[in-house]
């Protein structure tokens, strides 16, 4: 079922959102090269406690962290670890914030010193294309048009859009309906309504879409080997447009 959230839910959520983009702003400074990702995750669960505020995926299925940090060929829920990141690595770093019961999500990659101009390119254009998902985030708009603003801009691009993990509505939860594909038809799909909340999170490879998992049964990497991004908002769903409440 579909929930939508009152005046003071969405206030909550954007409260935490707000903490969510500080804490975001706070782990861009410490991106360098020899800093591990466990260090990070240390920081975020600290940054966190300090301002009252609670990693909500610690816990969740058994996961022991307050972070996801997926680095180069890792698509999505990678472990933090002890090994330093090194110069033109990429690496995402996904978390969701409670605070006070309201509940934010946002992923954001990073350059690891200089990189490539392949992984430079492959982060604007993922970052393009969340916000191009994000335009299309109207009421009376399908969520179809949502994955194929994404899709088309991504795939015109020469990447590929993962098809084995999606975005999802947020609540009380952090995993609610509907699924937010970040492909599909324009005109297809349920309609999105004012007070709906959705995270719209693109995972984009260089190489084919296709996933593999590895033996932790928790991070998905690119098949071939090949690097991938993402880029992850929460949005409310208003009669004026989006209001994405993880802006940084």
């Amino acid at each position: 079922m579909i929930s939508i959230k009152s005046e003071r839910e969405i206030q909550l959520m954007h409260e935490a959102g707000k903490l969510l983009a500080a804490c975001h702003r706070e782990i861009a400074k410490m991106i360098k090269p020899g800093i591990t990702s466990k260090e990070i995750d240390n920081f975020v669960e600290e940054y966190l406690t300090k301002h009252g505020a609670t990693p909500e995926q610690k816990g969740f299925h058994g996961y022991k962290y307050a972070t996801c940090a997926s680095v180069n060929d890792e698509i999505c829920h990678g472990f933090p670890s002890d090994k330093p990141l090194k110069e033109g690595d990429i690496v995402t770093i996904d978390m969701v914030v409670n605070l006070n019961g309201g509940l934010a999500d946002s992923a954001w990659s990073y350059a690891v010193g200089e990189v490539s101009e392949e992984a430079k390119h492959l982060l604007e254009v993922t970052k393009n294309s969340l916000y191009k998902g994000i335009e299309q985030a109207q009421p009376g708009n399908r969520l179809g048009d949502i994955g194929h603003a994404i899709q088309s801009y991504v795939e015109g691009e020469n990447y590929s859009v993962v098809r084995d993990f999606t975005g999802h509505g947020i609540g009380k939860t952090m995993h609610e309906e509907p699924t937010v594909l970040h492909y599909g038809k324009e005109g297809k799909g349920l309609r999105l309504k004012e007070g709906m909340v959705i995270t719209i999170e693109p995972m984009v490879n260089v190489g084919t879409w296709h996933s593999k998992m590895d033996d932790n049964g928790w991070t998905a990497r690119t098949v071939d080997g090949k690097l991938s991004a993402q880029y992850e908002h929460t949005v409310v769903i208003t009669k004026d447009g989006p209001l994405i409440i993880t802006e940084q």
